[in-house]
C-alpha cells in the first residue's frame, strides 16, 4: 500500500509538472521590457520563442512573427527544439506511468509494469532537464546582454514564463526520482525467488519412533492356538 500511494503522488507531481512545461511554451512573457513616461509606463515590450510585441498604454498590442526559421538567433531555435522535446517526452512518460502503475489493471505482470515505471520515471527526468536547460539558455542570454555595458540595443528583463519552465522541471525531475526509486529491491528479489522454487527451506519431521509404553503388544500364538 505504501510503494502505491509513492506512485501515485510521484505522478500527480509529475503531471503537475508537465502540465506547466506545457503551459510555457505558448507563453508571451519570455522577455519583458517596459518604457516608463512622467506618470505611466507608455509602452510593454515582450516577447516570447515566436513573436515579439509591444504594448501601449491603452492596451492595444501589436504583434510580430519571427519572419523565417532560418534567419533566427540560434539559442532561440535551441531552445524551441528542447521545450518541443521536453513536452513530448512528458506525454509518453504520461501513458507508461498509467500503464505501470499498480492502481491500473493494465501492463501485464508485477515485473512488467515495474520496468514500465521506471521508464516512465526517465522519460520524466528527461523532459525536466529538457525544460530548464531551454529556460536557462534563454535567461542566460537575457542577462548577458542586460550586464554588456557595449550593448547598446534595448535591454530585456526575466519573463514569468521562465519561471514558471522552472518550477515545472523542478516537480518533473523530483517526480521521475520518486518513481525510478520506489520500487524497493526487496520485491524484486522476491519476485525472483518466487518464480524458482526450492525445497531447501522444507523442514523435513524426524520419523517418529513407537513408543514402547503405549506400544501394543504383540499377540503371540501357539501351535495348537485357535484364532
Amino acid at each position: 500500500m505504501g510503494n502505491m500511494a509513492t506512485e501515485i503522488t510521484a505522478f500527480f507531481l509529475t503531471i503537475s509538472g508537465w502540465i506547466l512545461v506545457s503551459s510555457t511554451l505558448p507563453t508571451d512573457y519570455w522577455k519583458v521590457s517596459s518604457v516608463d513616461g512622467t506618470v505611466i509606463t507608455t509602452a510593454t515590450f515582450w516577447s516570447n520563442l515566436w513573436k515579439t510585441c509591444v504594448t501601449d498604454s491603452t492596451g492595444v498590442s501589436n504583434c510580430k512573427d519571427f519572419p523565417s526559421m532560418l534567419a533566427l538567433d540560434a539559442y532561440i531555435q535551441v531552445c524551441r527544439g528542447l521545450m518541443i522535446a521536453a513536452v513530448s517526452l512528458g506525454f509518453f512518460g504520461a501513458i507508461l506511468a498509467l500503464v505501470g502503475m499498480k492502481c491500473t489493471k493494465i501492463g501485464g505482470s508485477k515485473t512488467t509494469k515495474a520496468r514500465l515505471t521506471v521508464l516512465s520515471g526517465f522519460h520524466f527526468i528527461l523532459s525536466g532537464l529538457c525544460c530548464m536547460t531551454a529556460c536557462s539558455i534563454y535567461a542566460r542570454r537575457i542577462t548577458a546582454d542586460f550586464f554588456d555595458p557595449l550593448f547598446v540595443a534595448q535591454k530585456f528583463e526575466l519573463g514569468a514564463a521562465l519561471f514558471i519552465g522552472w518550477a515545472g522541471s523542478v516537480l518533473c525531475i523530483l517526480g521521475g526520482l520518486i518513481f525510478c526509486l520506489s520500487l524497493s529491491e526487496a520485491e524484486y528479489s522476491y519476485s525472483g525467488a518466487a518464480s524458482f522454487p526450492t525445497t531447501c527451506n522444507k523442514t523435513s519431521k524426524p520419523a517418529q519412533r513407537p513408543n514402547k509404553e503405549t506400544q501394543e503388544p504383540l499377540r503371540q500364538f501357539g501351535r495348537n492356538a485357535y484364532v
